[in-house]
């Protein structure tokens, strides 16, 4: 049995004996929980460097299911099972207090093990059976709580439906012509197909992988299943999740289609290349201001996921060695800094009582500090400061892009701008501005949530200051799909567009920051004051509001409200609606009287007999 087949075997088979532990101890089967986790990540990162195919089953009609690793492979693998391992230490105070928790458990093992499957798959079939396996499991987390959250449940399940049903289109269709579905051979038999076959699978696995990474347009259930998600799973949802997407876009694009054929694929306006750079540049922009009208913490973080997927799929698309490095390396980034603000927000959301208005919270960094900073960190990793791993992923994104796109490298730094606003929304309604009284008895953020907040925030910073650490391991990626090796150190890259050395810009921001201090040392003492005796604009703040950016879009809103409209979304619910209207006429014909059916029957025989003397050629 080798490593891929044991680790499967652990999860799915750790799935099972979490529930059954469940029924007769929750500290039995926390602990259980835990230490599966851990295992799956200690197993997966023993495979590191590893590379091969294994077909564990051969029953299925004939079609051989089959396994591989390789470095791409291996990096979604290694990121899905640290931050389940870190989701399920972060549940283990938030879920205390909720109902069927060995089923919430469960599922979120599930999910987990479902994605490592997709991304291990070596055959279409074993990848679609684990796709649909993620994608049900989701629904069940999403619907959780019940109200809301199941009609955000149904919205998800629906697109993830079309979309999977766009997949096995493609999937019959391969099978169809070349008699496998194996990856490697279908890549091998994919340069001999006409350019038209190739368009059409790339636009239904595009379909199925572009609902999955909640991309433009196919990103309409994302921010209300954000919303309503149990926070833990948030952060498997928003962090890896939805990147099973980008795994299959470059699943398709550099493995099955090919570099050299995805490049030239399409005419020379409406190439497949550029479709899917106009995409990802839409899903930058829109997003980013729609996030910055938020009033919910978790809708704000789902918006800015949106947007973030648009950078990495400039990155995937761009085409070039150092694009590809940057996409992958943002997709790795945006799992880890968002992972950290999903359970920094849903820390506060568990000590405050479930508050996510971020009209209604504001003073908190004294009463949780391990929040305030974690979120610190997090959104200096979503806008791309220096010294974090989201400013090393967009560097490489914006100088793939200057010289050769100044348009599209606009649109990315113009949507860096909106994250500036959002974020800092974001951080200083929560945590800045007067503590309201409601808020006065707050306690710190529990053991178990503070220990995935540490890691994360952490990792944020190491892969910031020594971006080598992944960008090796990235390089092998962008090899094995036929792009020209990069030149990486610990510190940074040397490319034709210039060179990156986070050493000398940690020593400079360094000696920057203890000049600061100095100067601060030396300067006068501050003066405390009471937290209500604040000022804009030269007026006093009411006590009452708590933030002076309370409400502070509003005017803009107003303005802007009756054109602010998600026109898919409205398009897919017009779908939803005539779906259940022409239900509905369709029951109307199950009567219950046979002698209706016996009528049905009669007419049917009479239009064919019609059809027989109208058309028959005797």
């Amino acid at each position: 049995m080798t490593g891929m087949e044991i680790l499967l075997l652990v999860a799915f088979g750790g799935v099972m004996l979490t529930y059954i532990l469940g029924r007769i101890s929750s500290s039995l089967r926390n602990t259980f929980a835990v230490v599966l986790s851990l295992v799956l990540v200690v197993i997966i990162a023993l495979m590191y460097d590893k590379t091969g195919e294994t077909i564990f089953y051969r029953g299925f009609f004939g079609i051989p299911m089959v396994l591989r690793i390789n470095s791409l492979s291996w990096i979604f693998a290694m990121t899905i099972s640290f931050i389940g391992c870190l989701s399920v230490i972060f549940s283990l105070d938030y879920m205390k207090v909720k109902e069927r928790t060995s089923f919430f458990y469960a599922m979120l093992l599930l999910v987990n093990s479902s994605m490592m499957g997709i991304v291990l798959a070596g055959d279409l079939l074993t990848l679609f059976i684990f796709w649909e396996i993620m994608s049900w499991s989701t629904f069940l987390l999403i619907s959780y709580n019940g109200g809301p959250a199941i009609a955000a449940g149904m919205k998800y399940i629906v697109m993830s439906f079309a979309g999977s049903m766009a997949m096995l289109a493609g999937i019959i269709s391969i099978f169809t012509a070349f008699g496998t579905l194996q990856i490697s051979e279908i890549a091998a038999g994919m340069s001999s197909a006409s350019s038209g076959f190739k368009i059409f699978i790339v636009i239904v696995f595009g379909i199925a992988f572009g609902v999955k990474n909640a991309i433009w347009p196919f990103h309409a259930w994302l921010p209300q299943a954000h919303a309503e998600a149990p926070s833990p799973f948030s952060a498997v949802l928003s962090g890896v999740l939805i990147k099973m997407g980008v795994f299959g876009f470059i699943l398709t694009m550099y493995v099955v289609v090919g570099l050299g054929t995805y490049m030239s694929l399409g005419g020379a306006i409406f190439s497949v290349r550029s479709i899917l750079l106009v995409m990802g540049a839409i899903t930058i922009l829109v997003p980013t201001f729609v996030a910055l009208l938020q009033d919910d913490a978790k809708k704000l973080l789902a918006w800015s996921t949106i947007a973030q997927a648009g950078y990495i799929m400039l990155g995937i698309a761009y085409g070039t060695s150092l694009s590809m490095a940057g996409g992958v390396l943002h997709f790795l980034s945006h799992v880890v800094f968002k992972s950290l603000l999903f359970m920094t927000v849903g820390a506060v959301e568990f000590r405050t009582g479930g508050i996510r208005d971020l009209n209604s919270l504001g003073g908190l960094i004294k009463k949780m500090p391990f929040a305030f900073t974690g979120t610190l960190i997090g959104v200096c990793g979503l806008i791309g400061v220096p010294l974090t791993n989201g400013f090393v992923s967009k560097w490489l994104i914006y100088k793939s892009l200057i010289f050769g796109s100044p348009l599209l490298t606009f649109v990315a730094l113009f949507g860096t701008w909106g994250t500036v606003l959002y974020s800092y929304k974001l951080i200083h309604n929560i945590f800045l501005g007067q503590l309201p009284e409601k808020l006065k008895d707050v306690e710190n953020t529990p053991l178990s949530m503070k220990l995935p907040m540490i890691i994360l925030s952490f990792t944020v910073l190491l892969f910031g200051i020594l971006p080598g650490l992944p960008l090796r391991v990235i390089n092998k990626i962008v090899v094995s799909l036929g792009f020209d090796s990069l030149n990486i150190s610990l510190w940074g890259i040397v490319s034709e567009s210039g060179m990156l050395n986070m050493i000398n810009l940690f020593a400079a921001i360094l000696a920057g920051l203890i000049a600061v201090w100095l100067f601060l040392r030396i300067g006068a003492r501050t003066i405390p004051v009471k937290q209500d005796d604040n000022y804009a604009a030269g007026a006093a703040v009411p006590r009452d509001r708590y933030n002076y950016t309370v409400k502070f879009y509003d005017p803009l809103l107003r303005m802007i409200s009756p054109y602010l409209r998600d026109i898919f979304d409205t398009f897919y619910m017009k779908i939803a609606d005539l779906t259940g209207y022409l239900s509905n006429g369709i029951r109307k014909i199950y009567t219950g009287y046979v002698g209706n059916y016996v009528m049905y029957i009669v007419l049917f025989i009479s239009l064919m007999i019609f059809v027989q003397m109208k058309w028959s050629p005797w």
